[in-house]
């Protein structure tokens, strides 16, 4: 077997393996022609953010025309259907337990959010149940909304009895006991200099390409359920639907084809998803959903929404001391999977970033409100942490007298300490200083002063920006793979990741041959079926590559050994002088040789099989880079252009450098998007989602991307999984938004945009110049 880690480069020229399928129009999405005699339904919505059900009439609806079924929270309350609402332990301060109020698949008391689901109705065809939905009425006593994170906090309005204060969780911080809450508290009281920043990370709405969607099917002989779903991995979302059923595992099936796009929002499992396997039951033929977008804006999970307090202590020399952070969520109206954990442990595993600072206090509160529930969305928890300590740091630098980038330097951990022990988590690897270097050199940065003053000129207002990023990938570590050999030149990998547009194919199966030496287009990529037996955790994290890699290498070397032992028999040689090598194997010092496949075959001639299935785990890697962005305002209307967007990743060995690019290239724009046009605005009596259409909401688009992108990679392989990689999925979206919103307040004079709250429009930036201007003068 070859010892290199990643398969020889791709041409740009060279297609994906998927390629083919997508271009041709042959792709298999959620909404697709699946299954004869399938129904289709649509949900009857609460248009209410708070309210309680007083009754759910459905004569009419049940009447009109090719109506099969009308599906309510009594059906569902008939099969002892459990909470939709499904999320690893959080401890609480002191031990109090993480409030988890159940959350059915259609509300039946109450709904607690706009677009919360009450009905299911079943017809010959989508259109016909929309109009029937049209007939059921639902009769609500509206109760007062909670919309923000002040309103949930003074708890004037209780939304569940079990969590008093609207309180969630709230999460003491990855470091037990008060002693360091006390070392830290008293750093910071007797430091020469305390940076003192309060940064808001607005509410988002996720808006993949490929809404979500589900087909539930029920076999009445065997009492068990299919789902096909448009999922982050199968595994995963059939742990959590089984248990809200209440069947064991083996009793549901979730199939997962293509996936328009997902981001983590379609990780959890949703209301619809059980509601449309209990219609299946209940019809005893296959239930179809495809959400609308004006659906998808209200019920798919949120994400960001956050208040962060961070103060940063310094020395009189500008040495990092000290770091207290307080992290608050407004976690919306429902726990949602990895909800309470992206603003908890995934948030405080980002710090202390790249700098060495010996003592941290982070603690998190999560509260209820009659908004979406937040859930895992690129970077999840990361952008939030990364862009709190990078504005600690710009506030630092201020305070100080000094340039950001040289107090950067001042505080980066060298090379030569890894592995580095933070308080919080060790490093296994990375060279900072390098990389910042590389940055500020291909940022062109010692020029910058020179191109303001050019800016000037033309009445413009230049500004540059720097973003450190750290970042943890790997998540849940375990994953297993399957070696399959079904005959003739070919091989089956099976994976349990859900490829959403990473090009798990093509890089799985070119890592794979290289590693045994055979033709890439033997190898056929199989997920997203739990008849498969492959169990692990979704796509999220940046995990898939070294989790899933770690997996395949595993898997693979497990294979080979069986190889070995039916070679020898095969070759009639000692296993000790058995070799495998450029896809065969070899008696040492002869010319003896068996290939893979006719290993394969052979050995099912034998009664043997090299068929493979094994797991393997992969602990965190922490990528990280610098990112820099300089931008050119017009200050007579606010608009303004990023001129260049550098950004220099560490991500460990990279298998596809063009997937890498793309990763990088994708995630700067999400995190774009967050920076300058993307907020998700709700109404602050009544609750509704203002911003609920693509008319409302800003999506970035194309002209909002940066004039140039200037991206290189400076590469230290991770000592903790075989592939050397780290992932690189979040690394835009983390650095970005601090990139930008620094470059901004370094743009307009006297610290006028130094307080700016993201999205920074047009508008916001005008009349932030126009205060720095009138300071000036």
């Amino acid at each position: 077997m070859t010892s290199a880690t990643a398969a020889p480069a791709r041409s740009k020229n060279e297609p994906r393996v998927e390629d083919d399928a997508l271009v041709r129009g042959n792709g298999r999405f959620a909404d697709d022609p699946r299954l004869q005699s399938q129904a289709y339904a649509v949900f009857v919505r609460s248009p209410h953010a708070h309210a309680r059900i007083k009754s759910v009439t459905t004569d009419a609806a049940l009447r009109a025309k090719g109506v099969l079924a009308v599906i309510t929270a009594a059906d569902l309350q008939a099969l002892n259907i459990g909470s939709i609402s499904r999320h690893p332990p959080v401890p609480g301060r002191g031990g109090a337990k993480r409030a988890m109020p159940f959350r059915p698949a259609l509300a039946g008391d109450k709904v607690m959010h706009g677009g919360d689901p009450v009905a299911m109705v079943v017809a010959e065809t989508t259109a016909l149940a929309q109009d029937a939905a049209d007939l059921v009425q639902v009769d609500y006593e509206e109760l007062p909304a909670v919309v923000d994170l002040d309103t949930a906090m003074n708890g004037k309005t209780q939304l569940y009895p079990d969590a008093p204060g609207n309180l969630c969780v709230d999460w003491a911080g990855p470091i037990p006991g008060d002693d360091n809450a006390r070392e830290v508290a008293d750093i910071i009281a007797k430091a020469a200099h305390v940076a003192k920043v309060t940064v808001t990370n607005q509410r988002m709405v996720v808006a993949s390409m490929e809404t979500r969607g589900a087909t539930g099917v029920y076999d009445k002989a065997a009492d068990s359920y299919t789902l096909h779903a448009c999922s982050q991995g199968a595994d995963s979302l059939r742990n959590m639907a089984a248990s809200v059923l209440g069947v064991p595992n083996e009793k549901l099936r979730v199939i997962t084809e293509d996936v328009g796009g997902a981001f983590g929002m379609k990780t959890p499992v949703y209301p619809e998803y059980i509601a449309v396997l209990v219609g299946a039951r209940k019809l005893d033929r296959p239930v179809h959903w495809q959400s609308t977008r004006a659906e998808a804006f209200v019920t798919d999970t949120q994400a960001r929404d956050t208040v962060t307090h961070v103060e940063l202590a310094c020395d009189d020399k500008g040495k990092f001391i000290a770091l207290r952070v307080r992290h608050m969520c407004n976690q919306g109206a429902y726990v949602s999977t990895a909800g309470v954990n992206i603003n908890t442990n995934n948030f405080a595993r980002c710090l202390p970033g790249m700098y060495r600072i010996g003592k941290i206090d982070v603690s998190a509160a999560c509260y209820f409100s009659n908004t979406i529930a937040i859930g895992p969305y690129r970077g999840a928890g990361r952008p939030e942490a990364n862009y709190a300590l990078e504005r600690a740091v710009e506030e630092a630098a201020r305070l100080l007298k000094m340039d950001p980038v040289r107090l950067r330097k001042k505080n980066l951990i060298p090379a030569s300490a890894m592995p580095f022990k933070t308080p919080i988590n060790t490093y296994d690897s990375g060279d900072f200083p390098g990389i910042v270097d590389k940055a500020l050199k291909l940022a062109d940065y010692d020029n910058f002063a020179k191109r303001k003053r050019e800016a000037q000129k033309r009445k413009r207002l230049r500004g540059i920006g720097v973003s450190c990023m750290l970042e943890h990938a790997g998540a849940m570590p375990m994953e297993t793979a399957s070696i399959g050999f079904p005959g003739g030149d070919k091989l089956i990998l099976g994976c349990n990741v859900q490829s959403t547009g990473q090009s798990h194919a093509t890089v799985f199966g070119r890592m794979l041959a290289h590693r045994l030496g055979i033709d890439a287009k033997t190898i056929e990529h199989r997920h997203g079926d739990t008849d498969m037996g492959l169990t692990g955790f979704a796509s999220v994290g940046s995990r898939s590559a070294m989790c899933a890699g770690a997996a395949i290498v595993h898997t693979a070397d497990v294979m080979l050994a069986k190889g070995k032992k039916v070679a020898s028999a095969l070759l009639e040689a000692s296993e000790s002088d058995i070799v495998y090598r450029n896809g065969g194997f070899e008696v040492i010092g002869t010319d003896r040789r068996i290939s893979l496949f006719d290993t394969a075959r052979r050995a099912r001639e034998m009664g043997e099989n090299l068929d493979t299935k094994d797991k393997a785990e992969a602990p965190l890697t922490f990528p990280n880079g610098c990112h820099i962005a300089e931008i050119e305002i017009d200050p007579d209307t606010g608009h303004f252009d990023i001129v260049t967007y550098t950004a220099v990743d560490d991500c460990g060995n990279m298998l596809d450098k063009i997937v890498v690019e793309g990763q990088v290239q994708g995630s700067i724009a999400n995190g774009l998007g967050q920076a300058l046009t993307e907020n998700a605005v709700y109404d602050s009596v009544s609750g509704q989602l203002v911003t609920g259409s693509f008319m409302d909401y800003g999506m970035p688009r194309a002209h909002d991307m940066p004039v140039e992108l200037r991206e290189a990679t400076h590469i230290t392989p991770a000592t903790t999984n075989p592939l050397g990689v780290k992932g690189t999925g979040e690394a835009g979206t983390t650095a970005a938004i601090a990139a930008v919103m620094n470059a901004i307040a370094n743009a307009i004079p006297n610290g006028a945009a130094d307080r700016m709250e993201m999205p920074a429009t047009p508008s916001k930036v005008w009349e932030a110049v126009t205060r720095g201007m009138a300071a000036k003068a």
